[in-house]
């Protein structure tokens, strides 16, 4: 059991100004345990100067009115004995700590009154209360005087704190508290030890204790009449005191906010003067640059005014220029559908080339026989036949899905080899517009691709020959590249497409897949973009072929693997990389074609580098038809004149020099004459 605390009068007497007490506001729930808990480690000291502990715990009134209703002497009891056990527990914790509280009981239905009202009654100048007590909480730091401090305890944390902006200890006038109303039936009592309000180890009650309680006189009826003395008199009612205090509080809260406002607008004026001294050179040079920009834009206006009139003025030379423009479009549009009547009239009547009807094709083939088929072409047959007692070669349009790119590439053909002339180039006759056919000369040997590879067992084409066809076919070549206005690019140059007369001289045919391409573009520079490539496979320029940019090196490179494979009559698959794997190895004399025995490996070899510059991938790195390879071969046909008329005889001593070459060309026209009669 401990020592009983001092009394009322000596501890927390009225007549003092101050009283420096911590007061912790107790209840059965755990926060209470933790808001004693954190006073004592935080507030309280263990010494002379310690303030004064006060354990306070509110009994409602209903509690004492439920037990005089009931006449249950034994509940009264049971309550009284709660609280005793809550003040006991919690001074035993405080004993424990090396601290004396002293326990208060008062008896109030609102908590948070009865606690303001002691509050200001004992001057007490810290209050801690749990957070779980809500609103009690809320309404004691809301309306509690101004020199006591309010700590709100949660989880052994102080979760807020509403410090007292007024020291009680300089306080003369009682008076300037908040206004003081008795606790009516307030019971005072000093515990030792009660029961645990919680599980908190701190607070359990010690086994075997005994609950022993002191009462300590409640107020008399001196003290009301005390209180008769403070601005409200016990008639007022709750309510009331409620209201008057809410005001006040108001009141006092608009005063601080007007004072905080004030400060925060002294604050801000003197900030705007020093802004305003900061910025005043700114403003000055702001200020000096708007005039100036004013005096610039009386400049700008006079030069606006200016180029207003100025561009009135070319607008109206713009109206005037359109009109002339309208008028010289209708006479040019005029002109133009003039141009395409005559030409329509010129088309029905065209003279340069002949016409031919169906039946005359028809008679001249047989009713396009079989046995005069010569070859197939890629847009359909073509047959042996005469027409004016002259031999004819005649390519008829294929029907079906190919008929539209035949018919387009038989209006090419037709457009081209009607308007030029030249050794070079295979020689149109006539045609049958209305069924698609094509009358050329008839060219005895065949093409170029059945001579090389030697055909129905023909002889092979001697080393000087095959030098003279290759300069005959870059001289027809050229002469395409040269047309007028436009150059023609032939897109699809190959041995098939070159054709050999009785005297092995070459005809570049098969043009029409030409295409006409602007002389600004017909350089090596500048390209002539194509939607989808043309030609035969191998011989199709690689750059043409993946972006469609078409200009005359495109038959360059064709040009290029038709020469090497002049020299070696081999396929055209892969056979630049044989040719120059054969000169690295330096076994070029094996890839020339053997069926000729007395090649010149010099200048053969020359003839193969020279295809191999014409076959570059890029077209830049290939030679100028015009200024590097024809020459070259031009001077290659002419070693091959000199040595055939130098060169020894074959057969017997008293036979010219060019009787072998004589010979083997006889031999082949006889064979190729046979293998025609035979078809």
């Amino acid at each position: 059991m401990s020592n009983p605390l001092p009394p009322e009068d000596e501890s927390l007497g009225d007549s003092s100004p101050a009283n420096n007490v911590v007061a912790v506001a107790i209840s059965k729930n755990k926060s209470s345990q933790n808001a004693a808990r954190w006073a004592i480690n935080n507030l309280l000291i263990r010494n002379a100067d310690s303030p004064a502990l006060v354990l306070i715990h509110v009994k409602k009134q209903n509690d004492s009115a439920d037990i005089d209703s009931t006449n249950s002497d034994a509940n009264g009891e049971s309550i009284e004995n709660e609280t005793s056990k809550l003040i006991k527990t919690f001074s035993t914790y405080c004993t424990r700590k090396g601290f004396k509280p002293e326990g208060v009981v008062l008896e109030d239905n609102d908590v948070s009154k009865s606690l303001l009202q002691y509050i200001n009654e004992k001057r007490i100048n810290k209050i801690v209360l749990g957070a779980s007590t809500g609103d009690v909480a809320s309404m004691v730091k809301e309306s509690a005087p101004e020199f006591c401090s309010v700590y709100v305890v949660a989880n052994d944390k102080l979760q807020s704190v509403q410090p007292a902006t007024l020291n009680a200890e300089n306080l003369s006038n009682p008076e300037t508290m908040l206004p003081d109303v008795s606790v009516e039936n307030s019971k005072q009592d000093n515990f030792v030890s009660c029961q645990s309000p919680g599980d908190d180890k701190d607070f359990q009650e010690p086994p075997g204790s005994v609950i022993v309680a002191q009462n300590v006189s409640s107020n008399t009826s001196s003290e009301i009449n005390k209180d008769e003395t403070q601005p409200f008199s016990p008639k007022y009612s709750d309510a009331e005191l409620k209201r008057v205090k809410h005001e006040l509080k108001q009141t006092i809260g608009m005063y601080k906010s007007a004072c905080r406002e004030a400060a925060r607008a002294k604050k801000m004026v003197k900030e705007i003067q020093q802004w305003k001294q900061k910025e005043a050179p700114k403003y000055e040079q702001a200020r000096l640059a708007h005039e100036a920009a004013l005096v610039l834009a009386k400049v700008e206006k006079v030069k606006c005014r200016a180029a207003n009139e100025a561009a009135e003025k070319a607008n109206r030379l713009a109206d005037m220029e359109a009109q002339r423009r309208l008028y010289a479009e209708l006479k040019v549009r005029k002109d133009v559908e003039a141009k395409k009547r005559a030409l329509n009239v010129l088309s029905k009547n065209d003279v340069r080339y002949r016409k031919y009807s169906l039946e005359e094709i028809e008679a001249a083939t047989d009713k396009f026989s079989e046995s005069l088929m010569i070859g197939e072409g890629g847009y359909g047959p073509v047959y042996k036949g005469k027409l004016d007692h002259t031999g004819v070669a005649i390519k008829v349009l294929r029907s079906g899905s190919a008929a539209a790119q035949g018919k387009r590439q038989f209006q090419q053909e037709i457009e081209v080899l009607s308007s030029m002339r030249h050794p070079n180039m295979v020689l149109l006759l006539g045609a049958c517009p209305k069924y698609g056919c094509l009358v050329y000369e008839y060219m005895n040997y065949g093409s170029l691709e059945d001579r090389l590879f030697r055909k129905g067992n023909t002889p092979s084409i001697p080393w000087r020959i095959r030098f003279k066809i290759a300069a005959e076919i870059a001289t027809g070549l050229l002469f395409l590249h040269n047309a007028k206005p436009e150059p023609l690019v032939h897109r699809d140059l190959k041995p098939a497409n070159i054709l050999l007369d009785r005297n092995y001289t070459c005809k570049i045919s098969d043009v029409g897949l030409s295409r006409l391409v602007p002389a600004a573009v017909a350089d090596n520079v500048s390209q002539y973009r194509m939607t989808a490539a043309a030609g035969t496979f191998c011989y199709i320029d690689p750059e043409y072929q993946q972006t469609g940019r078409l200009c005359v090196k495109s038959d360059v490179y064709s040009f290029g693997i038709m020469l090497l494979q002049i020299v070696t009559a081999r396929p055209p698959m892969g056979l630049t990389h044989h040719v120059e794997k054969a000169i690295a190895e330096g076994a070029f004399e094996r890839i020339l074609d053997p069926s000729v025995p007395d090649w010149p490996v010099e200048e053969a070899l020359s003839f193969a580098k020279l295809a191999l510059k014409c076959s570059e991938l890029k077209r830049k790195d290939r030679p100028n038809l015009g200024s590097v390879v024809l020459p070259e071969l031009s001077r290659l046909r002419e070693f091959g004149k000199r040595k055939s008329s130098h060169s020894p005889a074959n057969s017997s001593p008293n036979s010219s020099p060019s009787e072998s070459s004589v010979n083997a060309l006889q031999e082949t026209k006889e064979k190729v004459d046979t293998s025609s009669e035979e078809r």
